[in-house]
């Protein structure tokens, strides 16, 4: 029924867009490639100042070390699914780990389900259970824009920061796999749509940055990556001169799926509820407090929120902060320099410096805006620009 629904919105969409004026394709055109000169691909600079910077995010993302948590546990006579701990691959697992717990939600053929949370996990799963035939109710302290999900950098990264390779379960691995092979089939739904929810961008790795060694004893977070190799092409080294970054730099292309979040929560909210889904406003202190809701089967996602709500200890915070440049609808690739990445996100250009690897920020529950890190991650992408030829 997903596939269904996304289509029809689809067909309506594309329908408008062709009334208005844009075509028939106007919902779905493939961007246009950079363009080519004698010297090879002209990117488009990013106009990387300070003084462009109009927004600074921060965001606490649910590592678990077993990796996401997808039992079930009765509370009273309240059946409990529970989809959340999935470190910062939230967006790019959910689909995947909703269809698992819609499964088990389903089991007994319920015609009510609660979903707890209304982020990334929250979302998907309420639509999901919509369409193994349920009426679903999210149940919620904050809605989008407020989530955690709402915050998070928007690129697709199955792995990063799943789980440790020594604390998985023994069948964990596969069960990644699927995850990620459903989430990949059912975000291509959302490719084309108005507002681009789901795109392909382009990467460029650019070297010379300047880069900081990760810290000694650092966990052994865990790489599938391997696994789904097929889903996505692989990357290239470029000629040197075939594009304009500077003389001398090595330059890595590849292609990879990214979420425009603001458009994608909306897109997803407006699916939910067009469906006949419901969203109520309320704050869960502890399990106890289920009792106070009229479904008997329950969908848990309350992302880093598990950790206060359900007193799970093992979620662990990991901090990570986004520098919001404004706009430029011209770059439409992202970037690594040194331990900076860029990201074309429509809302602004996303800026973050990753310096440390997986390691940073983590275990840090502060949500304080760091201004002088934004501004070094932007100083050194300025700094690339500069020498940009062409």
């Amino acid at each position: 029924m997903l596939e269904h629904r996304a289509l029809d919105r689809r067909r309506m969409l594309q329908g408008s867009a062709l009334i208005g004026g844009f075509g028939l394709l106007g919902g779905c055109a493939t961007p246009a490639a950079a363009p080519s000169t004698r010297s090879g691909i002209v990117l488009a600079p990013i106009r990387a100042s300070a003084d462009r910077i109009f927004d600074i995010t921060v965001c606490t993302r649910p590592f678990r070390a077993a990796g996401p948590r997808l039992d079930t546990e009765q509370v009273g006579d309240t059946l409990v699914v529970h989809n959340y701990g999935h470190g910062g691959s939230g967006w790019s697992l959910a689909w995947g780990s909703g269809t698992i717990a819609v499964r088990k939600a389903m089991a007994g053929s319920p015609r009510e389900i609660a979903v707890i949370g209304c982020g990334a996990l929250g979302l998907t799963s309420a639509i999901l259970a919509q369409g193994a035939g349920a009426q679903v109710t999210i149940y919620a302290k904050d809605l989008p824009p407020d989530t955690r999900s709402f915050r998070a950098t928007g690129s697709f990264t199955p792995d990063s920061r799943i789980a440790l390779a020594d604390a998985v379960a023994q069948g964990f691995p596969a069960l990644w796999e699927e995850m990620t092979r459903v989430s990949f089939k059912t975000y291509r739904q959302y490719l084309g749509l108005p507002g681009d929810p789901v795109e392909w961008v382009d990467r460029y790795s650019v070297s010379g940055g300047p880069r900081q060694a990760a810290p000694p004893g650092g966990l052994d977070f865990a790489a599938y990556g391997g696994r789904v190799r097929d889903l996505t092409p692989g990357s290239e080294t470029l000629p040197a001169g075939a594009t304009n970054f500077p003389a001398g730099a090595t330059v890595r292309r590849s292609s990879r799926m990214m979420f425009n979040i603001a458009s994608l929560s909306h897109t997803l909210m407006a699916d939910f509820l067009a469906a006949g889904g419901k969203v109520q406003r309320m704050e869960f202190r502890s399990p106890a407090d289920l009792s106070r809701l009229k479904e008997k089967v329950v969908i848990n996602c309350p992302g880093y929120g598990a950790r206060a709500l359900w007193r799970d200890e093992t979620v662990v915070p990991v901090r990570g902060q986004i520098a919001w440049l404004i706009p430029q609808r011209e770059v439409d690739y992202a970037l690594t320099y040194g331990d900076v990445n860029v990201l074309p996100r429509k809302e602004g250009l996303c800026v973050q410096d990753v310096a440390g690897g997986d390691m940073r920020g983590y275990g840090q529950e502060d949500e304080a805006a760091d201004r002088l890190e934004a501004e070094a991650a932007v100083a050194t992408i300025a700094e690339l620009y500069g020498r940009m030829r062409g």
